[in-house]
Parts: structure tokens; sequence; C-alpha cells
């Protein structure tokens, strides 16, 4: 009986917390978050660009479930000698090209990453939408700790129509 009743208080506690912190108004654009004369400025985001950007991350996992996850397994950690981790790498993070014929193109070369070397020859998926290609980027971009800029339907149609 002791167990609900402290389950109800922290449940009542946390639904006022939301609530307090809710009745803060955050605005878009910069607001200063130190309420004096020396202010510390905050970037807020627009809201709807990070829904857009949360939503193609989730369309992204259900592509990366179906066509990358055998070689590059659950955790984007590849297989040793075979299949490159995804995992803080220059070809992921780096310039959105490379990944985008990577993605579309495959790879049949070595990819050497800190000091080893992946063999496994990828085939090219350009045969996916443009906006399946550039929601698993996007995907594999913030996910497996990696945090980098989303990848868009036209960054892949631009890539497309200048190297196809």
């Amino acid at each position: 009986m002791l167990l609900n009743v402290n389950l109800g208080w922290r449940c009542f506690f946390v639904f006022l917390l939301c609530i307090i912190m809710g009745c803060n108004e955050v605005k878009k654009g910069k607001t200063n978050i130190s309420g004096n004369d020396n202010p510390i400025i905050l970037e807020v985001p627009e809201p709807e660009i990070e829904a857009k950007v949360v939503a193609q991350i989730l369309q992204g996992e259900k592509v990366y479930m179906q066509y990358c996850l055998v070689c590059h397994q659950e955790t984007g950690g590849g297989v040793s000698g075979l299949n490159p981790p995804l995992q803080d790498t220059e070809y992921v993070l780096g310039e959105k090209n490379r990944l985008i014929e990577i993605l579309t193109k495959g790879s049949n070369v070595g990819l050497s990453i800190k000091g080893n070397t992946y063999s496994n020859a990828m085939p090219g998926f350009g045969n996916l939408s443009d906006d399946d290609i550039a929601n698993v980027a996007t995907y594999i971009r913030n996910s497996f700790g990696n945090r980098a800029d989303p990848i868009t339907k036209e960054e892949v149609s631009q890539y497309k129509l200048v190297y196809d």
C-alpha cells in the first residue's frame, strides 16, 4: 500500500513539474536566458524543423532495418574486416555527397578506417527513392553516437542530377 501512495505522489509531482515548466514561454530566435543585463543568448531552433528531422530519422530507421542491418549490425558497428562501422567515421559524418554516393552506387573498394581495412563490397541502393536515401543517410548520421546535419531529398536529387 505504501508503494501505491508514493507512486501517486511521484506522478503528481512529475505532472506538476511539467505544468510549471510548460508555463515558461520560449520564443523562436534568440532568447536571453540569464534574466539580467549580461545576457546569455540561447539560439532556439524552430520546432517544425526539428520535428521534420525526427520524422526523417524514424523513417530512415525503417530503411536501415530493411537494407543495412545485416551488414552494419544493430549497433552500427559493422563486422570486423568485412563491413565498416558507421560510428564516428569521416565517410558518414563528413562531406554529404560521399555518403550519398556510397548509398546510391555502392562501393567495391576496401575502406580503411582507423587502421582497420574493410573489404566487403557494398551494393548500391540507387533503386530506392530520394526520400529513402535521404532518410537512411540522416538516420545513420544521427545514430550510433553520431551527430551531423540531416541530408535532404533535394540534396540526393541534386547529387543524382550531377553525378548519374
